[in-house]
């Protein structure tokens, strides 16, 4: 790993191309706001999958295979467009890794066009000075890489040891913002390793949030009292990123129960690369409609559904989303009863208690 005192400095003009994107993108995330305090009539968040395939396998991951082929570009740019005309305002791309999709330029490229804001998760392993410039020229304005260790072990890959010289990278030409997410809980073996990372991100310039692992179940689990301190930590040098807004992360942190509305379903979707709309990552399978079939009154049947892993839900986009709208109306739906597709489709992940539950 690159010594943390390194000193990585950008170009002038990388550094006035970065300031002209943030300052763009923060007008437009204002926009966000205040469209989405006027009108619940639209998706605020979704997330999409251009391609399940990683070239990772962390065990505690149930959100990749190794055998998946790239969402065609035109199936991509129809998905997009559908959600553009929801007038949704923010896609993130997610996967498996997206980076690995060969067209993937274009499809932000296309989220740009639209006029919708432009994030993606990775692992970072195909980052390089080459790729970056590209994401630079297609508009992305969020990045975001979750590390999991200092070195690398049988659980993940993901680890500042791998990745530092691609956050250097990042620091010296990305004109987009960059945070970096680490973690604590299941599976991690040492939870000073979150600090670290923390510390390094905030180094290099980045943001800094961190996430606690989900279990099988994807629910949580409490931190012990030296995590919880470790948790404290970190949060506190990310206070000037989004990760602010997170009182509900110190619910999680201690495994208590968190009194919010979910929203997904209506306010955030999960797009699967075979198109079909989901709760969220750990709940694939319900509603499991194709986003074109996916109407307005479903949105908003959901937006009034009550979901019943919600108080124990460790999914802080979903959970971000939702402070817009816990001040106002009140759930009092119950999902309803799962409609088995009308063709075979790839195995969704149900996670939690049967839909449909009374």
């Amino acid at each position: 790993m690159a010594e943390e005192t390194k000193v990585v400095r950008a170009s002038a003009k990388t550094l006035l191309r970065r300031r002209l994107r943030f300052a763009r993108t923060r007008v437009r995330e204002l926009r966000m706001i205040g469209k989405a305090l006027a009108s619940t009539k639209h998706p605020i968040l979704v997330h999409v999958i251009p391609m399940r395939r990683c070239n990772l396998a962390c065990t505690y991951c149930n959100e990749f295979d190794d055998v998946s082929n790239p969402v065609p570009l035109a199936e991509m740019k129809t998905r997009l467009d559908l959600l553009a005309e929801m007038g949704t305002s923010i896609i993130t791309i997610s996967g498996g890794e997206p980076l690995m999709h060969p067209e993937l330029d274009e499809v932000i490229r296309h989220i740009r066009r639209r006029g919708m804001i432009a994030g993606m998760i990775t692992n970072g392993f195909y980052l390089n000075q080459e790729r970056i410039e590209r994401l630079n020229e297609a508009g992305l304005e969020h990045l975001q890489i979750s590390i999991d260790n200092v070195a690398p072990d049988d659980v993940s890959k993901k680890s500042l040891k791998t990745l530092d010289g691609r956050l250097e990278m990042l620091a010296e030409h990305a004109v987009f913002q960059v945070n970096i997410n680490s973690v604590l809980g299941s599976g991690v073996k040492d939870p000073e390793d979150a600090l670290k990372i923390a510390q390094r991100a905030v180094h290099l310039g980045f943001t800094s949030t961190v996430g606690i692992i989900h279990d099988n179940n994807g629910q949580l689990k409490p931190l012990g009292e030296h995590e919880q301190g470790i948790f404290e930590a970190v949060m506190e040098l990310g206070k000037r990123s989004f990760s602010r807004f997170n009182d509900f992360q110190h619910n999680v942190a201690r495994g208590k129960e968190h009194d919010w509305r979910c929203r997904s379903g209506s306010r955030y979707l999960y797009i699967c690369e075979d198109g079909l709309v989901h709760w969220c990552s750990q709940q694939r399978g319900y509603p499991g409609i194709p986003l074109a079939e996916y109407t307005p009154e479903m949105r908003h049947r959901e937006y009034f559904t009550e979901k019943f892993c919600a108080a124990r839900c460790t999914v802080s986009c979903v959970q971000q989303v939702g402070i817009l709208d816990n001040w106002r109306d009140p759930q009092n739906l119950k999902p309803m009863p799962m409609t088995p597709p009308a063709t075979p489709q790839t195995q969704l992940v149900q996670i939690g208690q049967g839909r449909g539950d009374s």
